[in-house]
């Protein structure tokens, strides 16, 4: 998946070239600011049908999932309509957009918005097969995903259309085709995903609930990266959204296997809970942050190195700012990555209403900070500083709220999180550091940057980021795979 959704980007930027790239990444921004409920939502429905599966109460989770299914409709039905009349609006008079490009940005708005209709609908179907724990079956249909958007690409050459129009029609054919498939999946394996009219008042206001204190922490994300993206449409133009685009492209790619690792571990944090077993939900969060750091890290040291040679031998065109977007947005997706197991243990009690206003009103500094640098003449880079100092902080945050509600110390997530992965880090980097200041930029470098930068990596992992335990259990199962090859 990250191969193909490298090569689609490359194929894609150089299709529809930098201005209609801008338009695409820009206008779908605008589509997100109006999805923030439905991630809430999607959050929520996750939660409650991991927890009813934790605790074995099957009859409930049929109540649950038709439940969702209803809110996720209306939800769907209500977005649309304000988005037709606020997003068409904001597009048509506020946004930055070449006047010849205008009709096709409109139509892009308009599959977009029926994209995202399909996605939240979708939810329920979504959350039943990783509360399940069916990591193949979400393998597969990812992989079919993305097959279909490499499929695009061809499609889009041949096209004799306006690109960019196909482009988003394409893509929100792909959406529904990856809607029925899941759809058709879960009523063939799970009892609970046969949807009939009902409604459980209480079960409704409850999942509402939650979902709207979820909705603050949405909120902020969204702010923080898609309203942004518009402030730099709004001061900088297309052609910046086009280089913030690319490198949300190179993060997507090197964050799917923290993403795929994450999807794994969330219903054991959240069954976990279900059934009081506190310490293995420590070791969980624990072991979650620091090695979807870990991942991340593996992937994150080369490309940041080499990044000039990466977007050129990948893209072809690199749009200005597009280099130090990529080593910025890398770093400032690992300063989160080490909070988002906090972020599932405390939807796993439930208490999320404290710790989401303190984590919401923080995070929401970003946007009005990025708009006074973005006033007072900085450069569009000063966002991911921001971005990055805002986020640090919140990692801190977040300990302290969620420590009393799984009862675990603060101590603990320092020692087995935060140092080990601090050591890591600086350790890494020394090798790589030394290899680009001796020898000159070149696909030699590059190739030897990667060894080097893998060997630097599990290295200092092995040395000083594991426990003793950790690393007998990796060299058991070293062991094991070994002797069931011979």
């Amino acid at each position: 998946m990250m191969a193909i959704s490298l090569f689609t980007s490359r194929v894609i930027l150089q299709t529809l070239g930098v201005n209609d790239f801008g338009i695409y990444n820009v206008v779908g921004g605008v589509v997100s600011m109006f999805s923030i409920l439905s991630n809430s939502l999607s959050s929520s429905i996750s939660r409650f049908l991991t927890f009813e599966l934790g605790k074995k109460n099957y009859d409930r989770l049929k109540t649950i999932f038709c439940t969702a299914i209803n809110v996720q409709i209306l939800m769907a039905i209500v977005i649309l309509v304000i988005a037709e009349v606020a997003g068409v609006w904001f597009l048509n008079y506020k946004m930055n957009i070449p006047p010849e490009r205008l009709d096709a940005a409109n139509w892009t708005l308009q599959c977009s918005l029926f994209t995202f209709v399909i996605s939240v609908i979708s939810v329920p179907y979504n959350a039943s097969i990783v509360s399940h724990e069916r990591m193949s079956a979400f393998a597969w249909i990812s992989i079919i995903e993305a097959s279909l958007k490499l499929g695009i690409v061809y499609l889009l050459w041949l096209s004799p259309y306006d690109k960019l129009k196909a482009y988003a029609t394409l893509m929100f054919c792909v959406s529904l085709l990856v809607f029925l498939t899941y759809r058709t999946y879960c009523k063939r394996h799970f009892e609970e995903c046969h949807y009939h009219i009902l409604l459980d008042k209480p079960l409704m206001k409850e999942m509402t609930s939650f979902a709207g204190w979820g909705f603050l922490g949405s909120s902020c994300m969204v702010m923080n990266t898609q309203a942004i993206d518009i402030l730099i449409n709004i001061f900088f133009g297309v052609a910046l959204n086009a280089a913030r685009g690319i490198s949300k492209q190179v993060e997507s790619a090197v964050t799917l296997f923290v993403t795929n690792f994450m999807t794994a571990l969330n219903p054991q944090i959240t069954k976990s809970y279900a059934t009081s077993d506190w310490d293995y939900m420590h070791n969980l969060v624990c072991w979650g942050a620091k090695f979807s750091y870990f991942l991340m890290l593996f992937f994150a040291i080369p490309i940041c190195f080499e990044t000039s040679t990466i977007l050129h031998l990948w893209l072809g065109i690199v749009p200005d700012y597009t280099i130090s977007f990529v080593r910025l947005t890398l770093a400032a997706s690992m300063t989160t990555i080490l909070g988002n197991t906090m972020v599932t243990a405390i939807q796993a009690t439930g208490h999320i209403k404290k710790y989401q206003i303190v984590v919401s009103i923080w995070g929401a500094t970003c946007f009005p900070l990025t708009w006074i640098a973005f006033k007072m003449g900085f450069s569009p880079v000063s966002a991911y500083f921001i971005y990055f100092i805002v986020y640090f902080a919140l990692i801190f945050i977040r300990i302290y709220l969620v420590k009393n509600f799984i009862h675990m110390t603060v101590s603990r997530y320092f020692c087995d999180v935060l140092i080990p992965v601090l050591f890591v880090s600086c350790l890494a980097i020394i090798l790589p550091t030394l290899l680009c200041s001796t020898v000159e930029q070149g696909m030699f470098r590059f190739i030897f940057m990667c060894v080097l930068s893998m060997i630097s990596t599990i290295g200092s992992i092995y040395l000083v980021g594991l426990k003793k335990k950790e690393k007998q259990m990796i060299l058991m199962f070293i062991k094991n795979k070994i002797s069931v090859r011979k």
